[in-house]
Formats: structure tokens, C-alpha cells, sequence
């Protein structure tokens, strides 16, 4: 599939485990969006701040997380690596 794509984009961008659980955290506790990790890395790397200048759009997939996953990401607290 990157071989397809390839042609199409930029670059590509790298969240932290802690980033993305940051973001899963987010999305559920102000949107009400149950997303999985690989769902949540664009939010994820948006919040960093390092997607770019501008307006922002954020593709969020996929709700195939584990309960005991999300159970651990909500009741645990953020990270304050950023």
C-alpha cells in the first residue's frame, strides 16, 4: 500500500505510544470517539503540534481496541510530555 501512496504524499509523521494514549484519552473524553491506536495517531500528532501551520484535519478509524486497553488509557493519567 505505501508503494501506491507513495506518489501521493509528503512525508510521513511519528506519534510516541504515550502521544497516541494521550489522544485516545481525548477523543473519548471530549468527543465520545472510541478509537483505536493506529485510529488515533493523526489526532495524535496534531496535538504535538507538529503537522504543520494552519488549519488542521484529522482522519480518526477504526474502534478495534481491546476493553481492558481502553480501560487502561482512561484511568491513567496523560502524560505531560508535551
Amino acid at each position: 500500500m505505501l508503494e501506491r501512496a507513495r506518489g501521493l504524499i509528503d512525508g510521513s509523521l511519528v506519534a510516541e505510544l504515550d502521544e497516541v494514549a494521550d489522544a485516545v484519552r481525548l477523543l473519548a473524553e471530549r468527543n465520545r470517539v472510541v478509537a483505536e491506536g493506529a485510529g488515533a495517531c493523526p489526532a495524535a500528532r496534531a496535538l504535538k503540534r507538529g503537522a504543520g501551520v494552519g488549519k488542521i484535519v484529522c482522519v480518526v478509524s477504526g474502534g478495534n481496541i481491546d476493553l481492558s486497553t481502553l480501560c487502561a488509557i482512561l484511568t491513567n493519567p496523560p502524560s505531560t510530555s508535551r
